[in-house]
């Protein structure tokens, strides 16, 4: 009698599959939707710091929870191709595809649940970031060789309407019971910011994580022979010895770096609005572009670099050279590969400086 009534539940679990199932095509292209909504949300976050941007980090973990769903649909409708003798290119296109995809969606679940993993200068979070960007190239290159736009068929009916329904409310419903397992387990996951970062090292001085946007790796700096460079767009371009330095101002501001980790501390140094209003920035200045003595530069609007802090000293700690001495960008609400290390120059320009985009990746790389 147990047998009969499994098997029977079986089939009832089977037909209610089969039946919240889209279309094979309608799978394909949503697929390809959410990965572009993750892709996109998930650059994008890299460069948000601020609470009120919290909702792209919700959007992006419910846009691959949802992925979930669809990728159990193409597999399940594709798995006779897979377990079969005769294999064709295509088929080890699709489960490079599917491999990637599952690396992705389970490294970041594994974060989510307070894993970690040790790749060197790299962290999990970095891996999952990495087979993410994988997975758009693959995708759009098998869709490519299996172009078939949906019908409008197949976007019509209360069925359709029915199916999708039920993978953003099992979308959600997942993301809220993620939340409530790592209160109850008490995960590591379990007190993250809504950029997914863990704290590490707050208050500590200069023991919080040391780590540098892909090769910026400088030799320490010579203090004696280092200067600040102020200029641009101002009416008195300065230029500040070490010994010049003179760091008053203190702003208590938390970091958070895109690798996984967030570390709150009182930051002692120079305050960028002072010095510019020293230098006399002209009144159609725009940006201000702090540069590294590696070649590596970011730019902050000029409102907002005023609130900005060129620190020394971390918690009364001289900053070390890992954690940017002689100077390093305080930039609240930002990111921490924005928050520039070894800083060499401060430039006021009326137009942002587009080719700090490409710096960021090739700074150092010369060294």
């Amino acid at each position: 009698m147990t047998d009969g009534s499994g098997a029977s539940l079986g089939r009832r679990v089977a037909a209610l599959v089969r039946r919240l199932e889209p279309r094979p095509r309608l799978v394909d292209w949503s697929l390809f939707a959410l990965v572009v909504l993750v892709l996109v949300t998930g650059l994008v976050s890299l460069v948000s710091g601020s609470a009120d941007r919290g909702w792209l980090f919700v959007v992006h973990g419910l846009a691959g929870l949802a992925i979930t769903a669809f990728l159990f649909y193409k597999l399940r409708r594709v798995r006779y191709r897979v377990t079969g003798r005769a294999w064709t290119a295509t088929t080890a296109l699709s489960v490079l595809l599917a491999t990637a995809t599952l690396g992705a969606l389970g490294t970041g679940v594994w974060w989510v649940f307070g894993g970690s993993l040790d790749l060197g200068p790299w962290g999990l979070l970095n891996l999952h970031i990495g087979l993410g960007l994988v997975v758009v190239p693959l995708l759009l290159y098998h869709l490519s060789r299996r172009y078939r736009p949906p019908a409008r068929s197949d976007l019509e009916g209360r069925r359709t309407a029915l199916q999708y329904g039920t993978v953003l409310v099992g979308a959600a419903a997942a993301w809220r019971l993620q939340q409530s397992a790592n209160r109850v387990l008490d995960t590591a996951g379990a007190e993250r910011r809504f950029t997914g970062s863990r704290e590490d090292g707050s208050d500590a001085g200069n023991a919080f994580p040391i780590t540098s946007w892909v090769a910026d790796d400088p030799d320490p700096v010579d203090a004696d022979e280092w200067t600040l460079d102020v200029g641009g767009a101002v009416e008195t371009p300065r230029s500040l010895s070490y010994a010049d330095v003179d760091p008053a101002h203190e702003d208590r501001v938390l970091l958070d770096c895109t690798s996984g980790w967030f570390s709150e501390h009182d930051w002692q140094g120079l305050s960028v609005g002072d010095l510019l209003d020293e230098a006399g920035a002209s009144d159609d200045a725009a940006w201000v572009q702090f540069r590294s003595v590696t070649g590596y530069r970011w730019s902050l609007p000029i409102e907002e670099a005023r609130d900005a802090t060129l620190a020394t000293h971390v918690d009364d700690e001289r900053l070390s050279h890992g954690h940017g001495f002689p100077l390093r960008l305080v930039a609240p609400e930002r990111r921490g590969f924005q928050w520039v290390k070894w800083v060499e120059g401060m430039r006021v320009t009326r137009r942002r400086d587009r080719s700090e985009w490409v710096a960021v990746f090739v700074s150092g790389l010369d060294e």
